[in-house]
């Protein structure tokens, strides 16, 4: 995903009784008015139910600010920042980890599905030290979940440069997400780590070889 960033279009969904709405419709005109965003529509769910049922909505103020999804009550500075993060891969990268730091793995599989660019992000996150356990756990069932795909198998190279990495808890992972790739190359790959310092990684080298053997035989 190239980081082309501009004024992102904005959908608010409200509800006749929601004590929430009307103060992010506010705060929405005023990013509206400095050109932060560039182009904001409301629907009424009590109007418009099918809008509500189509994107999955249970509950409002709902907004949509360019590709991220944002339930509840949310400050101008928080908007501000999300605006301002659309069509950026790092701007993804923090959507997803505040979807899988709150367990919503559903959402991120069923977003991964219509966007190849999330796995890109997912990527990111995992080879940051600062990404937390439930984000972590996410990503490894997300990519369980890819194994042989054709999308995995475009990761080769960039999983590659990771089981580099200096913590070994991350060289170990992509170590077995490189097995997942099915992937000829990742056999390449993966042997150097045949000779690494540590002993569990050395055993999930020899592991992942040996699962790779299996997969890309059959």
């Amino acid at each position: 995903m190239s980081d082309n960033r501009h004024a992102p279009d904005v959908l608010l969904l409200t509800g006749t009784h929601c004590p929430y709405c009307p103060t992010m419709l506010q705060e929405l005109r005023v990013l509206l008015a400095d050109g932060t965003i560039a182009k904001l529509e409301t629907v009424n769910i009590e109007e418009h139910p099918e809008v509500a049922a189509e994107l999955g909505v249970r509950t409002v103020p709902w907004v949509r600010v360019g590709p991220f999804e944002l339930d509840g009550l949310r400050s101008e500075a928080e908007l501000r920042n999300w605006a301002e993060k659309a069509g950026t891969t790092r701007g993804l990268a923090d959507w997803l980890d505040e979807l899988l730091g709150s367990g919503q793995l559903d959402k991120v599989r069923r977003q991964l599905e219509g966007n190849p660019a999330i796995l890109d992000a997912l990527l990111l996150l995992f080879a940051s030290t600062d990404t937390g356990l439930n984000t972590r756990i996410g990503i490894s069932a997300l990519i369980e979940d890819l194994e042989g795909t054709p999308l995995l198998r475009e990761q080769t190279d960039r999983l590659g440069e990771l089981i580099h990495h200096p913590e070994t808890h991350i060289r170990g992972d992509a170590c077995h997400y490189l097995s997942l790739t099915r992937s000829p190359r990742a056999k390449i790959l993966i042997q150097p780590l045949l000779d690494d310092p540590e002993p569990d990684i050395r055993a999930l080298a020899a592991e992942s070889l040996e699962h790779l053997e299996q997969t890309i035989r059959h």
